[in-house]
């Protein structure tokens, strides 16, 4: 498998989230839920659905991808915990969130997925939020 100019995203990440920049696999997300500073690194790799799919050099690059965002998340006032996951069940396209978390979050303990419906951000803010992330992601 190869990045590719033919890259197409799923249609559910398209609609959950924002496109922030292209990193050197990844196209890099917001997902537009107010609740959660969240991240999504989604690798222009045409049918990949699993990690242990990309050659060895597409891994490196997406490790290099979440421990970049990763951090950068962390950072994030409030944040204690980092959550990465690439679970895949519902949404093939291979895709890893990284979601800042709190105790007393909106689903502390569990997990964010159906911890209630999104709370999406307002055009602006929503754009606000996506030029802060470019900046700190470079």
């Amino acid at each position: 498998m190869s990045a590719t100019p033919a890259f197409a995203l799923d249609p559910r990440l398209a609609a959950d989230s924002a496109f922030i920049a292209d990193g050197p696999l990844s196209q890099v997300r917001l997902m537009d839920d107010t609740r959660f500073p969240w991240l999504l690194l989604v690798p222009r790799v045409d049918g990949a659905s699993e990690w242990i799919e990309l050659d060895g050099g597409q891994q490196r690059l997406l490790l290099a991808e979440v421990n970049r965002a990763g951090a950068c998340v962390r950072a994030e006032p409030g944040v204690t915990k980092l959550n990465i996951g690439a679970l895949g069940n519902i949404v093939r396209q291979l895709h890893v969130h990284l979601v800042g978390r709190h105790e007393g979050d909106a689903a502390w303990p569990g997990p964010v997925w159906g911890s209630g419906p999104a709370q999406r951000h307002a055009p602006d803010a929503l754009q606000a939020r996506i030029a802060y992330w470019r900046t700190l992601l470079g």
